[in-house]
């Protein structure tokens, strides 16, 4: 039976016990179901979601609730009973409900944090006690650990008694006396030891830490070059603070990837799904973007202005005819080198300090491409003469050869600022995706009509 027919009897299934109005046998049903086939049930049955979730066993229904859209699973708490919500709250781990709450206004998550028993609600407080988008925020403080002095025998005691609470038992942490943190072992490990062999006899002390006030994108990159599941947070003293697993981290390059996506296309993020946003609020979102860039291409007028002072859109005219090419070819060239650069950096393949190797390859780059489209530009021009298509009048030549360098000059600099841009952005802490596609266009374009110009005035200047 394939996935699609599969989930379609689960639809029909949960209608007709939705008809009957059977809640045992709903709860059954539910608590029978792959994680995944109910979050696709809420997707299906939105009207019915805080039905489902109050339905299901809590631990199971923790499982499908940090799965939902932060928009979905607002709307869950606020249908549910101040006592499902509670025992939801409760049953989530410590770092999905810090993620889930910190979405929320100050007012509302205070009224939650009430609803947690006393144990939960300290260790919540204390998660969001961390910057945004800090590890502090993602880390659970269910983890298991030893001391370096326990037999195999021992650990394998602790892990029973305390693994049935933790994230991960694939990774074991090793710490002292005073907490601080001293090694991982692998269960591998463990399991393939003699139950006499000490902990510290195994141990390598190449252990692997973040810090509680990392970023949480260069925890990412950390997972990334170590192939871990999991990686112990630590404060400044090394103390251990809890750990952060591999799907925390999932989530974290999907929501960065949405949020470089948004800003590369030249809008402030979305906070909500699309579909889910007013209508006001996405107006605002875009405007202040599009607000800047327009006074910003407002420049490009002014540029234009300064040179028609001079007359020479006066005396050659069909240099206007090219302002649309030339600076569209330079925000072209601009927008793939920071598309390019953005990217390199987000995965770890270009550092700060590698910006000088960055301008030198942008710079070849530029002028090889700048060469090829200057060619086609000046190959343009003769045709179009030679062919009677157009005629360029006596200074043909000279027209040609204003494309061909100015195309040169332009797309070198596009790429320059493309590339040169996003490492700066990151330079001055600030995200290089706000570097976006429309903001270099729009300031290749500036720059291009002076490059134009510029370029034009010098030739006919030489040659009439």
């Amino acid at each position: 039976m394939s996935l699609e027919m599969e989930q379609h009897l689960i639809e029909e299934q949960f209608e007709q016990l939705i008809g009957i109005e059977d809640k045992y046998e709903l709860k059954l049903f539910l608590d029978d179901q792959n994680i995944s086939d109910v979050a696709e049930l809420i997707n299906k049955f939105p009207e019915h979601e805080a039905l489902i979730i109050g339905n299901m066993s809590m631990h199971r229904a923790a499982s499908v609730f940090k799965i939902l859209d932060i928009a979905q699973q607002k709307d869950i708490i606020k249908e549910l009973p101040s006592s499902k919500t509670a025992e939801l709250l409760n049953e989530l781990s410590p770092d999905d409900r810090t993620d889930f709450l910190e979405e929320l206004p100050k007012e509302v998550i205070r009224d939650l944090i009430k609803l947690l028993n006393p144990e939960e609600r300290k260790i919540t407080l204390s998660l969001l006690g961390y910057p945004e988008d800090s590890v502090g925020r993602l880390m659970t403080p269910d983890y298991v650990y030893v001391y370096a002095h326990n037999t195999m025998e021992e650990v394998f005691s602790t892990i029973r008694k305390f693994a049935k609470n933790s994230e991960t038992v694939d990774v074991i942490y090793v710490i002292n006396q005073k907490g601080e943190l001293l090694d991982d072992l692998r269960i591998r490990d463990v399991i393939l030891a003699s139950p006499q062999t000490r902990v510290d006899d195994i141990i390598d002390d190449r252990v692997v830490a973040l810090n509680a006030n990392d970023d949480q994108e260069h925890a990412n990159q950390v997972f990334k070059m170590n192939n871990r599941v999991a990686l112990p947070v630590t404060d400044n003293h090394n103390i251990l603070l809890g750990i952060v697993t591999i799907d925390d981290m999932l989530w974290v390059a999907n929501e960065e990837y949405s949020e470089d996506m948004q800003k590369m296309g030249g809008a402030e993020v979305l906070d909500e799904p699309y579909l889910d946003i007013s209508l006001v609020k996405l107006v605002r979102k875009r405007a202040g973007w599009l607000i800047a860039l327009f006074l910003s291409e407002m420049l490009t007028a002014s540029a234009m202005q300064h040179y028609q002072e001079t007359g020479i859109f006066l005396h050659f005219v069909d240099l206007i005819i090219f302002i649309p090419l030339i600076t569209s070819s330079g925000g072209n060239s601009g927008s793939q080198a920071s598309s390019l650069i953005i990217q390199a950096m987000a995965l770890g393949e270009v550092t700060i300090k590698e910006w000088w190797r960055v301008m030198r390859r942008e710079i070849l780059s530029g002028l090889s491409l700048g060469v090829i489209l200057g060619t086609i530009g000046f190959l343009r021009v003769i045709a179009w003469q030679f062919l009677h298509i157009y005629d360029y009048g006596p200074h043909w030549l000279s027209m040609a050869s204003i494309i061909f360098f100015a195309l040169i000059g332009i797309i070198m600099w596009g790429s320059l600022i493309g590339s040169m841009l996003p490492i700066l952005l990151k330079k001055l802490k600030q995200d290089p995706a706000t570097s976006s596609a429309p903001f270099v266009a729009t300031l290749v374009d500036v720059t291009g009509i002076v490059i134009y110009c510029t370029v034009a005035t010098i030739i006919l200047n030489m040659f009439t």
